[in-house]
């Protein structure tokens, strides 16, 4: 299921996705804790000092902050006006890409008030990922005031983007880097095809890749540790590539899942927003997959990261 996406109460007709609204109360965490309203102030709890995982929410347009070890509620950021994905950094700082402010915007780990604000004008971002050899901060923009989205890369994410497009995608969803400072960014062409590239560290250009694997909907993009998991939004699979060779080396499935946008691994678990359905935030073991093995409230929740 694919829905219609509303930027700033102005509906735009791409292959993309804003749910309707769902029944049920607000985000809560273990022992009962219920999110203030998107009209409250930013908050977090005093002793949210550990492992956080940050889920955000395309109905509520707040971002959950949660204990990572027990799931418990402990914060919420609002202000935003579409927050889509999340990333983080090696130090714990969390950027979050904010569609409807055409921004990206940096919280300090466990900190309630943005640290910087990255402008991304004409551009509507959906996807972000830390370069981890140079700390540089790429952003997917689904598309551009002008037409066709692009990749923009913040050096030392901060100042100006350098800006690529590639013909062969039309839209931009998600990217990551590996470890070696390449990206790998998915989309979909013209036709609303599955469509991936890589933009090598060093290179000037996007690179197109083929992979022996259909996808149905690009999902997010993570570097696991030995492999760039590629997700299958509409499949709820998470397949883990090669990219020598462009093989598919094993699936994760997500089952209970329903329609999975930016999900998260982290070490042996995946952590993965189901934004249509009642299905929450699942966890998962990772690579194995199957059941969620605990599950968190969130009304549809867009994208996930874990902050140390």
């Amino acid at each position: 299921m694919r829905h219609i996406r509303f930027i700033a109460g102005a509906a735009l007709g791409a292959s993309f996705l804003l749910a309707g609204c769902s029944a049920g109360p607000g985000p809560t965490g273990k022992g009962g804790w219920i999110a203030p309203s998107a009209k409250d102030r930013s908050w977090i709890a005093p002793d949210a000092k550990k492992a956080l995982l940050y889920v955000s929410s395309a109905l509520t347009d707040d971002v959950y902050v949660y204990s990572y070890r027990d799931q418990k509620l402990v914060g919420t950021l609002t202000g935003f006006k579409l927050p889509y994905g999340l990333c983080a950094d090696a130090a714990g700082d969390v950027w979050i890409v904010d569609d409807g402010a055409q921004q990206i915007v940096e919280y300090k780990h466990g900190g309630t008030s943005p640290i910087a604000t990255l402008g991304d004008p004409g551009e509507y971002p959906e996807g972000c990922s830390v370069d981890p050899t140079t700390g540089d901060l790429a952003v997917t923009n689904f598309y551009s005031a002008s037409g066709s989205g692009s990749v923009s890369i913040y050096a030392h994410a901060s100042g100006e983007p350098t800006t690529y497009s590639d013909p062969s995608i039309t839209n931009f969803r998600f990217c990551g880097y590996d470890d070696k400072g390449n990206l790998f960014a998915d989309g979909a062409n013209n036709s609303s095809q599955f469509a991936f590239a890589e933009l090598r560290k060093g290179s000037s250009g996007l690179t197109n890749i083929t992979l022996q694997q259909k996808i149905e909907w690009p999902g997010g993009v993570q570097w696991d540790g030995k492999y760039v998991a590629v997700g299958d939004t509409d499949a709820g699979i998470i397949y883990r590539i090669k990219v020598a060779g462009d093989k598919v080396k094993g699936s994760t499935s997500l089952a209970g899942s329903d329609y999975v946008n930016q999900f998260w691994i982290a070490g042996k678990v995946v952590v993965a927003p189901s934004q249509d359905g009642n299905a929450g935030v699942g966890f998962y073991a990772y690579p194995a997959g199957g059941s969620p093995t605990k599950t968190i409230s969130v009304e549809e929740p867009f994208g996930a990261v874990v902050s140390k």
